[in-house]
């Protein structure tokens, strides 16, 4: 690899990673950041993935350590994240993912109105009691997430997110279960890709190392700065995913 090539995706991979770590939407800068390599597109997916995935060990870490994961639901809704990955990898390989941008734009527009106008929201945590419907929607919720993020994957940190913090979550606790989650659906994504060959190590390696450094950095910020860090990053990223898909429509 050329070295202005290794310096790009290592800056991209770290600023992304780190914004990733706190708010979500770092495959919007390290997606379009491999597609500048001119790899064919379920390839960038898949060498996205594998990068991303090295990243998210590290933020899972970091947020495990400092004790804001709910350790009983993940357990319940990380192996559906996991299986609802894998199908979306499955599914990528034969479908087109355009019929879902209208759709993600939609979704993106309410959670950004929906933050900007609650402006107390997330900000203390006030977890529901999860039997029932509502533990059944949070399961249903796992899977399609991890589908979403098999298939396509750009703001599935940001939908988890909100999400969570809609199920009384703080940011923070929110940021961490959300982590969780990503992480098990970022490792079945990038095994599946790389058994199908459609992940290009030479790029994923050395970009997923400075990944790696971003989501530290990233979790380690989201932690100390709190809901007064997060909540401004979290609406920011979700401008810009909402930017980025309507300029995808518009072209």
């Amino acid at each position: 690899m050329e070295l202005d090539t290794l310096l790009f995706l290592a800056v991209f991979g770290f600023i992304a990673s780190f914004i990733d770590a706190a708010a979500g939407g770092g495959g919007l800068i390290s997606i379009p950041a491999l597609m500048w390599t001119g790899m064919s597109p379920v390839t960038v997916l898949g060498t996205n993935k594998v990068a991303a995935s090295m990243g998210a060990v590290s933020s899972f870490i970091t947020f495990v350590r400092a004790g804001k994961i709910d350790t009983a639901l993940m357990k319940k809704l990380c192996p559906l994240s996991l299986i609802g990955s894998l199908a979306g990898v499955l599914l990528v390989q034969h479908i087109s993912s355009e019929f879902l941008r209208p759709l993600i734009v939609v979704m993106l527009i309410l959670v950004f109105l929906y933050t900007v106008f609650k402006r107390d929201w997330g900000k203390e945590a006030r977890p529901q009691q999860l039997t029932g419907k509502k533990m059944l929607l949070c399961l249903l919720m796992a899977f399609a997430m991890g589908f979403y993020d098999g298939f396509f994957g750009p703001g599935t940190g940001s939908f988890i997110l909100f999400a969570f913090i809609m199920l009384g979550f703080d940011f923070i606790g929110a940021t961490a279960n959300a982590k969780a989650m990503n992480f098990a659906s970022n490792i079945a994504a990038a095994v599946l890709f790389s058994y199908f060959g459609f992940v290009d190590f030479s790029y994923a390696i050395p970009m997923g190392i400075f990944m790696i450094f971003g989501a530290i950095a990233g979790s380690r910020v989201a932690i100390t700065k709190g809901v007064s860090y997060i909540r401004p990053m979290f609406i920011i990223i979700t401008a810009i995913l909402i930017g980025k898909q309507l300029l995808t429509l518009i072209k």
